[in-house]
C-alpha cells in the first residue's frame, strides 16, 4: 500500500512538473485567458488543480488554432502551374532522382584520397 502511494505521488509530481515546464516554455502570445506569469503562479501554487486547468486550457488552445504555416494555394486559372507542379513532383519521386551519396561523387572521393594520402605522409597512420 505504501509503494502504491509513493508511485502515485511520483506520478503526480511528474505530471505537475510537465505542466509547469510546458507553461514556462510556451511563448507568451499563445496564452489564453490569463497572462504567462499568472498561469505559472496558478500551476505552482495550486499544484495538481492548476496543472489540470493548464492542461485543459492548453489542449483546447492547440485544437482551436489553425495551421501554423499557410499552405500555398494553386492558381487553378493557370493550369500550367498545376502541370508544372506535377511534373516536378514526378521528377523528384522518379528513379532518376535517387539520392546521390558521397561515395558516388568523384570530387568527394578525390578529396578523400588526398586527405588519406596527407595523413599517411604525416605519419598519422594508426
Amino acid at each position: 500500500m505504501l509503494l502504491a502511494g509513493a508511485l502515485f505521488a511520483l506520478f503526480m509530481m511528474g505530471f505537475w512538473l510537465y505542466c509547469l515546464t510546458d507553461a514556462i516554455l510556451t511563448p507568451a502570445p499563445e496564452f489564453r485567458g490569463l497572462s504567462k506569469p499568472a498561469w505559472i503562479a496558478i500551476i505552482a501554487v495550486t499544484f495538481i488543480g492548476g496543472a489540470l486547468a493548464w492542461l485543459m486550457v492548453r489542449q483546447s488552445a492547440r485544437r482551436s488554432s489553425g495551421p501554423v504555416t499557410s499552405v500555398p494555394r494553386w492558381d487553378l486559372d493557370e493550369p500550367d502551374a498545376v502541370v508544372r507542379h506535377l511534373i516536378d513532383w514526378a521528377w523528384v519521386t522518379g528513379p532518376q532522382a535517387a539520392p546521390k551519396g558521397p561515395d558516388d561523387d568523384p570530387e568527394f572521393l578525390s578529396a578523400l584520397d588526398r586527405a588519406i594520402e596527407g595523413n599517411s605522409a604525416d605519419g598519422g597512420d594508426a
